[in-house]
């Protein structure tokens, strides 16, 4: 068997799911998790098809350090009676600078004949004018054969002819698409077992979940020879999604016994998706396979007394293989361990403290009974963990006071004035600033005030702001968590704040960041 391709869509086919949008930083930051899971390829977006995609791929030339992936640029073949060489949605994918291409192309007589307007033997010229074109071009080419199932249904000797096309033009993966994702796994399995015994091609599986299947049919797909799978981290993309990646890639190393992704990059599987879900602003699903917060939850009585006895009754696996963890209380999936790991990628040792640990540890549980989450927070933890080893340490200003003041003369946006009142570098600084929302109107003054103290400050910009509603049965009245983004200009990181006021957890996530890179640039208390 060749060595199993597992392909990352979340960035563009995952976008689509409704109420998803992503900034460039936002898939930047997704790519960046996304190599640490180890998937092989990760499809960046459409370059040439929208301006978001194109600055995507201009700024991942230069902000994109990839060590296992490959970035790969998604596309079409050329227009009906045009020319590749000439076409300049093609040339977009040359210029991306992506060394892997997957092409869109149609497999479907009704699609060819109804949505393209053109014949059946000019798609096919598309196909391989298109792929012959990139791999002169010097690029590795994916056919993404749309509609493929429905249309082998209808017309088995065109589909097949498609994929044969792309193949023989040079194309490496012909990758056969679930696009309306009504496929069953015993249908995909007889489609893949004909295609590759009728062309010889190297074969991918690209499902949706319309009937509830895609994890199921991708792996129906490898069993009856594919080796190329796609999908998306958390299962986004429109309609009721896609395969979901981490369920499929476990499924097929811990159940298949394939070689999918390092097992240690899997070990981070319930990290990244959390990660992920946090950046995204979609509410991770808690009874997620795998990764979920419920995967491995017990309740107390005949499961919690058996478990004592042995964990593995009542658990399909050693929930630490994707790093998650068995719970029999409602409460954080953290362990001693999780928190030693945060302290030695923060460069801090806390080996012989166990006594520490087990605080911080503790401290954790608490905070995330009251709706914490720490998945993609590690600069707001590490806080947490350079405090408990030297009190203090985090102390670079005393609040006194702030307020805000939102204003509207009733006709169009409303603005914001914010005053903190603080004390850093031995003096009482009192600061105002204004901008386009209560938050922004904070970080302004603050910012304000502590560079007089702290002039490094200015290296430090807000550059991304999420808030999350917890308990929405609550309406006004519920809790809010504000998940900050702050960068220096070279690295980013993440701080969170939970309260009852949007204002107050935007605070505390915001002085946290703030702190956080004071203490990155190695700047003293004053």
């Amino acid at each position: 068997m060749e060595a199993l391709h597992v392909y990352d869509t979340t960035l563009r086919d995952g976008a689509q799911q409704e109420g998803l949008n992503l900034s460039v930083s936002d898939k930047l930051a997704i790519a960046g998790l996304l190599d640490d899971l180890g998937v092989d390829f990760i499809e960046g977006g459409w370059p040439g098809a929208n301006p978001k995609d194109t600055e995507f791929f201009e700024r991942a030339r230069a902000e994109l350090h990839l060590r296992h992936a490959t970035l790969a640029a998604f596309g079409a073949t050329r227009r009906a009676g045009g020319v590749a060489a000439r076409d300049p949605l093609v040339q977009a994918l040359v210029d991306s600078g992506a060394s892997v291409v997957c092409l869109v192309a149609k497999s479907h007589t009704g699609h060819v004949e109804r949505a393209l307007r053109t014949t059946l033997d000019e798609n096919l010229e598309m196909v391989h004018d298109t792929v012959t074109h990139l791999v002169g071009q010097g690029r590795r080419v994916f056919v993404d054969c749309e509609h493929f199932f429905d249309g082998w249904r209808l017309d088995r000797d065109y589909a097949l002819s498609v994929v044969r096309t792309a193949h023989d033009a040079g194309a490496e993966v012909v990758v056969l698409c679930d696009t309306n994702g009504g496929m069953l796994p015993h249908q995909v399995e007889e489609v893949v077992a004909d295609v590759i015994a009728s062309t010889g091609a190297r074969i991918g599986a690209h499902c949706h979940n319309d009937t509830g299947c895609a994890a199921a049919n991708s792996v129906a797909a490898v069993r009856a020879g594919a080796t190329h799978v796609q999908g998306t981290v958390n299962g986004y993309g429109e309609r009721t999604g896609n395969a979901d990646l981490v369920t499929v890639a476990a499924n097929l190393q811990l159940k298949l016994g394939l070689d999918a992704l390092d097992p240690e990059a899997l070990r981070l599987a319930t990290h990244i998706a959390h990660a992920i879900s946090e950046v995204t602003n979609v509410p991770a699903y808690s009874r997620q396979p795998y990764v979920g917060a419920s995967a491995f939850a017990h309740k107390a009585g005949l499961h919690a007394s058996a478990l004592k006895v042995d964990p593995d009754l009542y658990q399909h696996l050693d929930p630490a293989l994707v790093g998650n963890g068995m719970r029999t209380l409602v409460s954080d999936m953290a362990g001693r361990a999780s928190i030693e790991l945060k302290a030695r990628e923060a460069g801090l040792d806390v080996s012989d403290r166990p006594d520490l640990v087990a605080s911080v540890l503790a401290e954790v549980k608490e905070l995330e009974l009251r709706g914490w989450t720490f998945d993609a927070a590690d600069a707001t933890v590490e806080l947490m963990l350079r405090e408990a080893l030297d009190p203090g340490c985090t102390d670079y200003f005393e609040v006194e006071s702030w307020r805000v003041i939102t204003d509207s003369s009733g006709e169009g946006d409303a603005t914001s004035e914010a005053t903190v009142k603080l004390r850093a570098a031995g003096a009482r600084l009192i600061a105002t600033g204004e901008g386009n929302g209560p938050v922004n109107a904070l970080d302004h003054a603050l910012r304000e005030a502590l560079a007089r103290a702290y002039p490094e400050i200015e290296k430090l910009e807000l550059i991304d702001f999420k808030v999350r509603i917890l308990d929405a049965s609550h309406g006004t009245d519920a809790v809010t968590r504000v998940l900050i983004e702050t960068s220096d200009g070279e690295t980013s990181w993440d701080t969170i704040g939970v309260a009852g006021s949007i204002l107050a957890a935007s605070w505390r996530a915001l002085t946290d960041g703030i702190v956080h890179g004071l203490l990155r640039q190695g700047v003293p208390r004053r």
